[in-house]
C-alpha cells in the first residue's frame, strides 16, 4: 500500500508545496509516497511528478490519495472522482474569488470552482483534515462529516539557523537608516500590500521619516505587481519590492527587520507570522480569517474594519515602543510552543491511521 499526495500546482516556497514535501518525507517512513501535480514549476522537475504519471499500472485500489485543496482545477477534480483509491482531503483554505474578479477573472473562476469542487468531493472524501480551526469551520459549513484539525508541521527553527545571505545583509546595512518594516508573502490582492503601502506613506510622511518598508515574496499577478511599483513611485516611498528570494536572503530580511506587519484579509494560517516570531521579530496584523487564531496574544492585532490611518498608528507603536517590542518577542516565543512540528506529525499520522 502507498500513500501518494496531489496538489494542483507545485512551486518553490509555496506553503502548500512545502507542506506536501514535509508530509512526503514523513509518509516515506511507512511506505512508498510521491507527490503529483497538474502544474509544476520547472525548478521542481523530478521532485514532483506530473499528474499524468499517476496511472493504473502504478496504483492499487488499496492505496490512499492525500489531496491538498487550495484552489479549483477541473482536471484534478475529474481525476479524483474517477479514482478508486481512498481520498484524504487536507484543506489549506481557498481565497474568496472577489479579490481577483477584476484583476484576473480567470483566476477568480478557479477560486470559485475550488469551493464548488469541495462540495463535489465531500461524499468522495473518507477523511477531511483542516490545517486550522478556521478552515475546519468552513468544511463543517459545507457538510463534511467528522472534520479533524491537523496543524502544519512547520520547521520554524530551521529558518533561524540559516546563515543570512551576506550580500543582502550588506545592502540592507547601507540602504536602511531607520526602522525597517517587513512583509513576507505573495503579492496578491487579498494580502492587501496596497493598504500596507498607503499606511506606510502616512507613517513616513508624518511620523517616522526614516522608516523603510520591504515587501518580500513572489508576484504571481504581474499587472498587480506593476500597480504596486507605480504606487511606490507615485508616493515617493522608501519601499522595496523584492520578488522571490532564497531562504538565506529571507533570513537576512528577518534579521534586519524591526517588526513584521501584514494587512492581509484572508489567511488559512499565515505562516510568515510564525516565521517572524521564530526569528524574534515582533508582529502586527489585522483581525481577519485565521490570523487571530494563529497569532493569539503574541502580536498587535488591529480591528478588521480599520484603514490605513490605524495601520500607520500601529506601525508607529511597533517601531518606536521598545518595551512593546520586547513583550511581543517574549510572547512570540511562548506562542511557538503550540506549533511543535513533531506533535503536528504525530497528529497527522494518528488521523491517517484510521483510513490506512
Amino acid at each position: 500500500m502507498a500513500v501518494h499526495q496531489l496538489v494542483v500546482a507545485a512551486s518553490p516556497g509555496d506553503a502548500v508545496t512545502n507542506a506536501a514535501l514535509g508530509m512526503r518525507d514523513l509518509l516515506r517512513r511507512i511506505g512508498p509516497s510521491e507527490i503529483y501535480a497538474r502544474y509544476i514549476d520547472p525548478r521542481l522537475a523530478g521532485e514532483i511528478h506530473p499528474l499524468g504519471e499517476y496511472g493504473d499500472s502504478a496504483a492499487e485500489a488499496g492505496d490512499v490519495l492525500v489531496y491538498h485543496s487550495s484552489i479549483g482545477e477541473p482536471d484534478v477534480a475529474a481525476f479524483l472522482l474517477e479514482r478508486s483509491q481512498r481520498l484524504v482531503l487536507v484543506y489549506h483554505n481557498i481565497t474568496p474569488a472577489k479579490y481577483f474578479a477584476v484583476l484576473d477573472p480567470s483566476f477568480a473562476q478557479l477560486l470559485a470552482a475550488g469551493r464548488t469542487e469541495l462540495t463535489i468531493l465531500r461524499d468522495r472524501t473518507e477523511l477531511a483534515l483542516a490545517v486550522s480551526a478556521y478552515n475546519a469551520c468552513e468544511l463543517d459549513d459545507l457538510g463534511y462529516r467528522d472534520v479533524r484539525i491537523s496543524p502544519l508541521a512547520l520547521e520554524l527553527d530551521r529558518l533561524r539557523s540559516i546563515e543570512p545571505d551576506p550580500a543582502t545583509v550588506e545592502r540592507l546595512a547601507q540602504e536602511v537608516r531607520g526602522p525597517m518594516i517587513l512583509f513576507v508573502g505573495q503579492l496578491l490582492p487579498h494580502k492587501r500590500p496596497d493598504l500596507l503601502l498607503e499606511a506606510f506613506h502616512v507613517l513616513s510622511t508624518y511620523l517616522v521619516p526614516d522608516a523603510h518598508l520591504v515587501l518580500v515574496g513572489p508576484a504571481r499577478l504581474e499587472p498587480y505587481r506593476r500597480a504596486l511599483e507605480s504606487l511606490v513611485g507615485e508616493l515617493n516611498l522608501d519601499a522595496h519590492i523584492t520578488g522571490w528570494v532564497s531562504e538565506s536572503e529571507l533570513a537576512a530580511y528577518y534579521g534586519a527587520a524591526t517588526c513584521f506587519v501584514t494587512a492581509s484579509e484572508h489567511e488559512g494560517v499565515c505562516v510568515p507570522l510564525l516565521e517572524a516570531m521564530a526569528c524574534e521579530v515582533p508582529v502586527m496584523a489585522r483581525a481577519f480569517a485565521a490570523i487571530p487564531e494563529t497569532m493569539d496574544d503574541a502580536g498587535l492585532l488591529l480591528p478588521s474594519d480599520d484603514g490605513p490611518l490605524t495601520l500607520a498608528e500601529g506601525m508607529f507603536r511597533m517601531v518606536s515602543d521598545s518595551s512593546l517590542q520586547e513583550e511581543l518577542v517574549h510572547r512570540g516565543r511562548a506562542r511557538l510552543e503550540a506549533f511543535d512540528p513533531e506533535a503536528a506529525r504525530a497528529t497527522f499520522l494518528s488521523h491517517l491511521a484510521e483510513v490506512i
